[in-house]
């Protein structure tokens, strides 16, 4: 399931963006999130992966900079690895991405992806 079934449910899209944002994750960098949540509100896909800090951060944070630095790096794989997973939100979706952004917690590992679509999609998903 990549491209838009107009068919499915708001269950099934987040569930097939968890699944395959994680397994994009895993692929990637060979580390993916304990868990992912959906949330789709007006124009925006949420994306909140639950995990851990790669081996390298958790070393970076011991320094005095190590937020800095743990912080420069996933801004830096958020670009690269951005149009990917754009492309996964375009593709379950069926809607353009026209913006995105991330951020991690350097406590928790958490972190969050925000895709802004071109539509109030969850209006639309509302009204099926």
């Amino acid at each position: 399931m990549t491209i838009m079934d107009k068919n499915l449910s708001i269950g099934q899209i987040k569930d097939n963006l968890s699944k395959q944002v994680t397994k994009f994750y895993l692929e990637t960098l060979g580390h993916g999130p304990k868990e992912t949540r959906v949330y789709i509100l007006e124009d925006m896909v949420i994306l909140r992966l639950k995990g851990k800090l790669l081996p390298i951060e958790e070393k970076l944070l011991e320094g005095d900079e190590g937020i800095g630095l743990v912080k420069d790096i996933r801004k830096n794989l958020h670009a690269v690895l951005t149009t990917n997973l754009s492309l996964i939100v375009s593709n379950v979706t069926g809607h353009k991405v026209i913006s995105s952004h991330s951020d991690i917690s350097t406590k928790t590992g958490e972190m969050f992806e925000v895709f802004i679509l071109d539509t109030c999609f969850d209006m639309e998903l509302n009204n099926k």
